[in-house]
């Protein structure tokens, strides 16, 4: 269960280290540039952890996979990005791909 708990917290880092990359306008505004690295810094300690029970190639897919789509999810709620009917096709098909390679038994 904590390998789990790790991929979810490299999860969040990742989202919030993305979400602060847009704030830092072109790494103009301080704070939310060393934010952005603190964040990615600390998902990739948790994904390593992850990393002692997962597979690879399913701990990536799904760290990507829910990163993706939740900055998606983001930009639409907090960035005005608009929403379009590829782009929703395409955030399904991640998502599908993620549920997929989860139920193939990602965890050893």
């Amino acid at each position: 269960m904590q390998h789990w708990l790790y991929l979810l917290a490299a999860i969040l880092l990742e989202v919030g280290g993305t979400t602060a990359m847009k704030y830092s306008e072109g790494f103009s505004r301080l704070l939310p540039s060393v934010l952005m690295f603190v964040c990615y810094g600390l998902a990739f300690v948790f994904l390593t952890y992850a990393l002692k029970v997962f597979e690879v190639g399913t701990a990536y897919a799904i760290w990507s996979g829910v990163g993706t789509a939740a900055i998606a999810l983001i930009g639409v709620l907090c960035f005005s990005e608009a929403v379009t009917t590829m782009k929703l096709i395409s955030l399904s098909l991640i998502i599908l791909g993620v549920v997929g390679l989860n139920l193939a038994g990602g965890a050893h």
